[in-house]
């Protein structure tokens, strides 16, 4: 409740308390005998005709006092509470489609949850297959890499070996030639051989 609100129903309550305690005084009062120590049957006995028509003549005025004094505070407080009622009432309203959409939204999406979890799947599925295929491109490029870098290598370990072999069948066939030679050679070809090379110096 709202502080002014509480604050006049606070109010109200004090002002009919009130009221209750002054009927409830006006009503001893009229109810009391005219003399103390009258007795009943004499009060009775002797009691003015106009007694009854001025109570209700005092019951008129007090009814009257008393829907004048409340009128104003009980019609504000009914307005002040008409109002209230309506402000919670709109706001429960609110609240309950608020609720209601928020319920809708829910269910919509416990509906398009196993739509969602497919598709997570499928594009998850998709994504290790891509990633599959390009870890094996990665692998079959390295793999023609090295494959290409041993090509190499072992042509120009060949290429290496095979000119080591040549070099080494020339200095075999140079060796055999010489050993042919020195083997085949006589001491009169030799004195022969060293006569032609003076003679074709001094010339």
């Amino acid at each position: 409740m709202p502080p002014v609100a509480a604050t006049r129903h606070r109010d109200l309550r004090v002002l009919i308390a009130l009221v209750a305690v002054v009927w409830a005084v006006a009503m001893v009062s009229a109810a009391q005998p005219q003399g103390e120590h009258a007795p009943p049957v004499a009060a009775a006995e002797h009691e003015s005709p106009w007694a009854l028509p001025a109570r209700i003549f005092n019951f008129a005025i007090l009814a009257g006092g008393l829907f004048y004094l409340l009128r104003s505070p009980l019609a504000g407080y009914l307005t002040q509470m008409g109002i209230q009622v309506r402000s919670e009432l709109t706001s429960a309203a609110n609240l309950r489609k608020e609720a209601a959409a928020q319920l809708v939204a829910v269910e919509a999406k416990m509906q398009a949850l196993p739509g969602e979890i497919e598709a997570l799947k499928r594009r998850g599925a998709e994504e290790i297959a891509a990633e599959e295929g390009r870890i094996a491109g990665l692998a079959e490029a390295e793999r023609q890499r090295l494959l290409e870098q041993a090509t190499r290598e072992i042509g120009m370990q060949l290429r290496i070996a095979e000119r080591d072999l040549k070099q080494r069948a020339g200095e075999l066939a140079v060796e055999v030639a010489t050993a042919r030679v020195k083997r085949t050679i006589t001491t009169a070809d030799h004195e022969r051989l060293v006569n032609q090379y003076v003679s074709q110096v001094r010339h």
